[in-house]
């Protein structure tokens, strides 16, 4: 192990975490030869088999799954040192990485904007998927910090609200139901709803609500994304509860009304939360204490329009990678 060098267990690395050759010598701007070759030097000088081939894919083997582990500690500390001496030197530069649900997708890009702007250096990886990945990355520790509608349980991680997240109960726009006020919820009751899939945050928020005074919702159709709910809507398919957050940039306009039913909206919250017993990089610190502020930083994410029924639609994508 002490003729391996740092190239090497790059190359290891990103083969073990791609689960392919063809990737790894993409990502590293390697030829799949040099990343063969740099393989079998390695598995030369350790002795043992890293990987193992069955049919098309390549899994590691027990002293693969060492080594692994071994290269992210050994690549952490590396990182870690570099942010230091930017410390040092009085700059802040480095690599954050965030996992969020989706729903915080139409925020957490705000957030990160005038972050990056404050401090130019710093490369950010964001992935966004649903509340299981999330969690399952959180249990990994796959990230620097997460980003969740409501606290992770059965996890042992640190937790803290960082901004406010209101459930709101959403219909098209010429829906009967638009001008009425204080709509009771026996009546809200009677309507078709749009559920999203289960295990989300809103879901189960929804369902927490509904069922704590005793009401069964009937539920038409459930889909994995807020954006196919607004579209769903907009087709007067059913009505749905979801986040104003997902109302807060301007696309086609009044198609969409938020309805004021009796109890709503839902008060509920933004967490980051970490693994607990982590150390964060100076990087994820720095952003951990520029969240605390996110709610003096970005305001009223509402849509300010959709009391008056000219709420917008949203498209965006599920996921974002940008540098500083």
């Amino acid at each position: 192990m002490r003729h391996s060098t740092i190239r090497q267990l790059e190359v290891f690395e990103a083969i073990a975490r791609l689960n392919s050759f063809t990737r790894a010598a993409e990502e590293l701007f390697l030829t799949q030869p040099t990343v063969s070759m740099q393989i079998k030097k390695l598995t030369d000088d350790i002795g043992l088999p890293l990987f193992e081939q069955i049919g098309k894919k390549i899994y590691l083997t027990d002293a693969g799954k060492e080594l692994y582990q071994t290269c992210q500690s050994i690549f952490e500390h590396f990182s870690r040192f570099e942010m230091i001496v930017s410390d040092m030197k009085g700059l802040k530069s480095g690599k954050l990485r965030l996992a969020v649900v989706t729903t915080a997708k139409y925020f957490t890009p705000r957030l990160l904007g005038m972050f990056c702007q404050k401090y130019s250096g710093i490369d950010v990886a964001l992935k966004v998927t649903n509340r299981e990945r999330v969690l399952e990355r959180l249990t990994n520790n796959q990230d620097d910090l997460y980003i969740l509608g409501q606290v992770p349980e059965g996890i042992d991680a640190v937790a803290e609200i960082f901004l406010d997240n209101q459930l709101v109960v959403l219909a098209a726009a010429d829906h009967p139901l638009v001008n009425h006020k204080n709509i009771s919820i026996d009546r809200i009751c009677d309507e078709l709803f749009i559920m999203r899939e289960p295990g989300s945050g809103t879901r189960m928020a929804t369902e927490r609500f509904f069922s704590e005074r005793n009401k069964k919702l009937k539920v038409r159709m459930e889909l994995g994304s807020n954006e196919a709910i607004k579209q769903a809507i907009v087709g007067h398919l059913g009505i749905a509860v979801i986040s104003s957050h997902t109302l807060a940039l301007d696309a086609p306009m009044g198609q969409l009304a938020v309805l004021d039913v009796e109890g709503f909206p839902i008060e509920r919250h933004w967490y980051f939360a970490y693994p607990s017993g982590k150390k964060l990089s100076i990087v994820a610190q720095t952003f951990l204490d520029y969240l605390r502020q996110a709610h003096h930083s970005l305001g009223d994410l509402s849509c300010r329009h959709a009391i008056t029924g000219h709420c917008p639609l949203l498209i965006n994508g599920t996921g974002i990678k940008s540098g500083g």
